[in-house]
């Protein structure tokens, strides 16, 4: 607890599906002038719902107006899109447009290292004075939290991104990773048709990275979970990572079992 009043704003509308683009505006518009504004760098967790870069833009231009400070936190670049840099996108328009971004930045998921949570902390400063006193504040919080943090996932990193072949080798890896998920969220809703479902799944289609936030409620989930043994959390999120062309019709029919007849869309 350090003493921060944390406040939640609009992101997901659960009786589209979709962004809530008209309630995040208006809840950065209300929110206390010079607030820290934490954003979704890519493939927004657990949603899968990203704004566009005009929506992007737009929000830059209130948060500057509002003198908000924007933390990114970046997860899943490269699973977004399949392209890396174009999933530092957003980023990347906020620096150029001068924000003084903090990123937190995790290789967990894009390098496999879930044992080791490797991460960077990022912070974009406008001078080199004000460089040596937040790094010098960083140490303060570091040296008694952990001193001194694991090598060997940092160091697979640095290997990787500082050597050009597999560095092209790490964004091919991505991307074929980024292709296969894709495909097996597209294929999904088809499936789903098939064996009968008549709910509208464009909204699974429209998303990305690597969830699906299918708009079924918690008493679906856990049937889903204790009749089929199929997991997920009970917010109705589901790994697509997890399916493959073994599994997705199994899948698909245990969904349309749980969910015929019902709502997946808030009233």
């Amino acid at each position: 607890n350090c003493g921060m009043d944390v406040r939640r704003y609009r992101y997901y509308n659960s009786k589209t599906n979709r962004l809530d683009y008209d309630g995040l505006i208006e809840d950065l518009k209300e929110a206390p002038e010079g607030s820290v504004i934490l954003l979704h760098a890519c493939a927004h967790n657990p949603t899968g719902c990203d704004p566009t870069m005009d929506q992007w833009k737009d929000i830059s231009d209130l948060i500057k107006s509002k003198k908000h400070h924007c933390f990114f936190d970046s997860a899943y670049q490269g699973f977004a899109s399949g392209d890396a840099e174009a999933d530092a996108s957003a980023l990347r328009l906020f620096v150029s447009e001068g924000h003084n971004v903090v990123l937190a930045q995790s290789f967990a998921k894009n390098f496999g290292l879930y044992g080791e949570r490797t991460g960077t902390l990022s912070v974009v400063c406008n001078s080199l004075e004000e460089r040596s006193a937040v790094l010098s504040q960083l140490k303060l919080i570091i040296r008694p939290m952990y001193s001194s943090p694991p090598i060997h996932g940092s160091s697979i990193v640095k290997t990787v991104l500082t050597d050009e072949e597999l560095t092209a080798e790490y964004y091919d890896n991505c991307k074929e990773m980024a292709t296969r998920i894709n495909a097996m969220r597209v294929k999904l809703v088809e499936v789903l048709k098939e064996v009968g479902s008549e709910h509208d799944w464009s909204h699974v289609t429209e998303q990305i990275g690597m969830f699906a936030y299918t708009g079924m409620n918690s008493d679906m989930c856990d049937e889903l979970t204790s009749k089929y043994s199929i997991f997920l959390t009970r917010d109705g999120r589901i790994s697509l990572a997890g399916l493959n062309d073994g599994n997705i019709e199994y899948v698909a029919k245990a969904v349309h079992d749980v969910t015929a007849g019902k709502s997946i869309t808030s009233s």
